[in-house]
């Protein structure tokens, strides 16, 4: 649920990076899912670096400290914003699914899909990384400092070591197998086999040994050579072999493409376009809130709860019908956010009744056929708002030379068909899964830069980043209240309400208005920052190890 996070993050954004009055706001932030991520990259800000520049150093350091999450095993989806110029480059670092992929890979001999854990940790679910090769081009065009440089913190960290983060010794008590993985075992789990705990203290000499060679010989040392044969063999030779290639990874390219923007009452949002589903998901929900005037309900109250709820559900029926990579599909994008498409959709919703399962509509052009989130900002104004994963918690759970490799092939559908129709989003060989992750920039009539924001969190992201933005935009909550905000999430089916927050209080209204209703707990993953005058605000989720500081 990526994508609803972000929603939400957005709102949320605007909201929690307030600075008191009298107080110099920062002229440059980093938030990020780790504080030694978020001094690394300061650091590098401090040494004049840009912000293409610390999101570098800032990921490397994620990559060492947050191994479950992101890394140089996965891929990520980046947006710069050019203070001097007020446009928006887009950066897919997607992976691809091999070559020797095909839509059955993952059914079972019968046709039934692959149960998840069967399919995640496994070399079928390996995609081809593009981490390193959307950095290494976003770099050539926004970067200020020099590549080597931006890996020395994540190198110092690896190679002497640091404290378990408290959220990585949660997971490595919950995942079951973990400790199977030679190289995981090596490193995370103590002699007698039990897993390290919060506090205890974790080197990855062999990550160390491998970002010292990127840094020295650059992207070509990862995707040609050695750790490119590495990767391969691994995948391989697992008990439930992937096709991945040395001629995969030697080929791979990351893509520049344009965002995806729409009004949002006084503002600009411009997000991530397909093969992301989340920039669409979100300029959906805002376009269908917007005539309610949210804005004059209390934050959490049953309307605006229920509103957020049905608007998702539309939204998330377009994604699962229309959303996948573009190079492969054709997805009409500017008919699923035309307004007359959702004039005529927002006539489903109701205030009393709650619509229950939907199905998706048919836009204008239409023809039939673990993650991690940092956002940025330099001296300069510049920003960049960065959405990394390798997928699942510990993504394939394949380790190569520190570094774990991404599931990122459990995003496509693992049914090729579903009542006699192609699905949009299965696998093909070169394609890139649809995802969810909803990195964000929100800018106001001048283009000035106002908040970037994004998450982790699946596809509730999408739900995470819409209340973040309802939040700041429209609550006028600060940056850090409005990524604290209880989440509601729909993902159209059972309406989610987080746990052990005053929201599940609104649970018998809801029902009353026909949602079926869940509570469950909510991991959260936002991170984001606003401008607050001259300056900037920052936040990141308290659900989670992040931190937000500025100078």
């Amino acid at each position: 649920m990526r994508i609803g996070r972000l929603l939400a993050a957005l709102v949320g954004l605007l909201a929690v990076c307030r600075v008191q009055p009298g107080l110099a706001a920062p002229q440059a932030m980093v938030a990020a899912a780790h504080p030694l991520a978020v001094e690394a990259g300061l650091e590098t800000l401090r040494r004049g670096g840009s912000a293409v520049d610390a999101a570098i150093a800032v990921q490397m350091v994620l990559g060492v400290v947050e191994p479950h999450a992101s890394g140089i095993g996965g891929g990520g989806f980046l947006l710069h914003y050019d203070n001097a110029t007020q446009a928006i480059a887009v950066y897919d670092g997607r992976e691809t699914a091999p070559a020797g992929a095909n839509p059955e890979m993952f059914l079972d001999r019968d046709g039934t899909p692959l149960g998840f854990r069967e399919a995640v940790a496994s070399g079928i679910s390996v995609g081809v990384p593009g981490l390193l090769a959307v950095l290494e081009l976003a770099h050539k065009e926004h970067g200020k400092l020099a590549w080597s440089t931006l890996f020395e913190p994540a190198i110092v960290a690896a190679g002497d070591g640091f404290a378990t983060p408290p959220r990585l010794a949660a997971w490595l008590g919950r995942l079951p197998g973990l400790d199977k993985e030679p190289g995981i075992r090596a490193i995370y789990f103590n002699a007698d086999g039990s897993p390290r705990k919060a506090g205890d203290w974790i080197v990855n000499r062999d990550l160390a040994d491998t970002m010292r060679l990127i840094a020295d010989d650059g992207v070509r040392a990862f995707y040609r050579g050695a750790i490119a044969d590495e990767m391969v063999d691994r995948v391989r030779k697992h008990v439930r072999p992937g096709t991945l290639s040395l001629a995969d990874l030697a080929g791979y390219r990351p893509i520049k493409r344009e965002p995806v923007c729409g009004p949002y009452r006084l503002w600009i949002v411009c997000g991530m376009p397909p093969p992301s589903s989340g920039g669409i998901a979100i300029l959906q929900v805002l376009a269908l809130l917007e005539p309610f005037e949210i804005w004059r309900d209390r934050p959490n109250d049953l309307r605006s709860v229920h509103l957020i709820a049905e608007a998702s559900r539309l939204a998330f029926a377009d994604r699962d019908r229309y959303v996948a990579d573009p190079a492969f599909v054709n997805v009409p994008t500017a008919g699923l956010l035309s307004t007359a498409y959702l004039a005529e959709r927002r006539k489903l919703m109701s205030l009393d009744r709650s619509m229950g399962r939907i199905g998706p509509g048919v836009p204008p052009g239409y023809v039939e056929r673990g993650t991690s989130h940092m956002s940025i900002v330099d001296r300069w104004g510049n920003a960049v708002s960065f959405t990394t994963t390798i997928e699942a918690p510990f993504g394939a759970q394949i380790m190569v030379r520190g570094f774990l490799l991404n599931n990122e092939l459990t995003d496509f559908s693992p049914r090729p068909e579903v009542d006699g129709k192609q699905v949009a989003n299965r696998v093909e060989p070169g394609k890139r899964p649809r995802s969810s992750m909803s990195p964000t920039l929100v800018l106001d009539r001048d283009r000035r830069l106002v908040a970037a924001v994004g998450s982790a969190g699946g596809s509730r992201i999408i739900g995470d980043t819409l209340q973040a933005l309802i939040g700041m935009l429209d609550w006028n909550l600060t940056v850090s209240a409005a990524i604290a905000l209880p989440r509601v999430i729909n993902a159209n089916g059972p309406t989610e309400l987080e746990a052990d927050t005053p929201l599940t209080g609104l649970a018998g209204g809801l029902r009353a208005l026909g949602h079926q209703v869940q509570v469950r707990v909510h991991e959260g993953g936002l991170a984001g920052i606003r401008r607050v005058g001259d300056g900037w605000e920052g936040g990141a989720d308290p659900r989670r190890d992040g931190a937000a500081r500025g100078e």
